[in-house]
C-alpha cells in the first residue's frame, strides 16, 4: 500500500481536528448539567460553569426525591410512553401499508391529506373541544390520541414500505396470505429498522409530554413527570406554587442545581433505551447502503 499524498494527512488530520471540536461542543454541556446537579451552592455561586466540582453534593437530588410524587409521575409517563408508542406504531404501520397500496382508490387524495396536515392544524382550542367531545379530559388517552399519527414519521414509514421488493408481496398472496397477513407476517419483521426508528421517535415525544398534559389533565395525581419537575423548578426558583408534597422546613438547594438535577433525571430513562436501539439503526444504515 502506498503511503499517503501530503494532501490527503492534512485532510485526515483537519477532518480529525474537526470532529473533536464538534465532540467536544456536543459533550461539555451535557458534563456541565450532569456535574453542576452535584454541585454545592458555595461552588455554584463562586463558580458559575462547573466541569468537575471540588465538593460533591446531593442537596438538589434529596430536594426532587422527597416526595413519593416524582415517583407517581415516573410511573405515569413510563405507562403513556409504552401505551402511546405501541397505539402508535399500530396505526402508522397500518396507514402506512395501507398508501404503498397502488390498487387504492383515491390514495392521492390521502397522501395530499396527511402532508396538508404538516402545514396547517386545527389549533389549540378546536383541538380541546374535541378532546373534551370525546370525554377524554383527565384522561391518559388525551395524551395519546391527539398526537397519536405524526405525519412525518407515517410518510417515512410509507416510503420505507415502498423499497421492499414487490416480488416477496406477490410471492405471499400465490400462497394464499391475505393483506394482513402480508403486513405482520412479511412487511414488519423485514421493516424492524425503521421500525425501531420510529418508535424512538414516538416514544421521546410521549416522554416529553408536558403542554398536553397542562390542558386537559386536572387531575395533579395524573401529571407526567415533565409537568411535576416543571412545578419542582418553580418551587426552587422561589415562586409559589403548590408546597403540601414538600416539607416546610427542608433546606432549599441553589436554584442552579435544582435546574441541572431536572434536566438529568428528565432525559436519563430516554436516554438509557438509545443503546438497546443501536443494532437496528446500524442495520438499518447497512440495509439503505446496500439498496442505494
Amino acid at each position: 500500500m502506498k503511503d499517503k499524498s501530503l494532501g490527503s494527512r492534512v485532510f485526515d488530520t483537519a477532518n480529525i481536528v474537526l470532529l473533536l471540536l464538534v465532540t467536544l461542543v456536543t459533550i461539555i454541556p451535557l458534563m456541565h448539567v450532569f456535574m453542576g446537579s452535584f454541585t454545592t451552592a458555595e461552588e455554584m455561586a463562586r463558580k458559575p460553569f462547573v466541569l468537575i466540582p471540588t465538593e460533591f453534593s446531593l442537596n438538589a437530588y434529596d430536594y426532587i426525591f422527597t416526595t413519593d410524587t416524582l415517583f407517581r409521575a415516573m410511573g405515569v409517563s413510563i405507562g403513556v410512553t409504552l401505551m402511546g408508542t405501541l397505539i402508535s406504531m399500530f396505526l402508522t404501520c397500518l396507514m402506512a401499508y395501507g398508501l404503498t397500496r397502488r390498487d387504492l382508490d383515491g390514495r392521492k387524495v390521502f397522501n395530499f391529506m396527511i402532508v396538508f396536515t404538516m402545514l396547517f392544524q386545527g389549533g389549540m382550542i378546536p383541538t380541546f373541544f374535541v378532546v373534551k367531545q370525546l370525554h377524554l379530559v383527565d384522561s391518559y388517552f388525551s395524551l395519546i390520541l391527539p398526537v397519536a399519527v405524526s405525519a412525518f414519521n407515517l410518510i417515512i414509514m410509507r416510503s420505507f414500505f415502498q423499497n421492499l421488493p414487490d416480488g416477496l408481496e406477490e410471492s405471499a398472496k400465490i400462497d394464499g396470505c391475505n393483506d394482513f397477513g402480508i403486513l405482520f407476517r412479511i412487511v414488519i419483521p423485514l421493516s424492524l429498522p425503521a421500525i425501531a426508528t420510529i418508535s424512538l421517535f414516538y416514544a421521546v415525544n410521549y416522554w416529553n409530554t408536558y403542554f398536553n398534559a397542562v390542558l386537559y389533565i386536572n387531575n395533579d395525581s395524573k401529571w407526567p413527570i415533565q409537568v411535576i419537575l416543571r412545578q419542582i423548578v418553580i418551587l426552587a426558583s422561589g415562586f409559589s406554587g403548590d408546597t403540601s408534597d414538600f416539607g416546610s422546613d427542608y433546606a432549599k438547594p441553589p436554584e442552579q442545581s435544582v435546574k441541572m438535577a431536572v434536566i438529568v433525571v428528565s432525559t436519563l430513562p430516554i436516554l438509557l433505551v438509545y443503546p438497546f436501539l443501536q443494532k437496528y439503526f446500524a442495520k438499518g444504515a447497512l440495509v439503505g447502503s446496500v439498496k442505494g
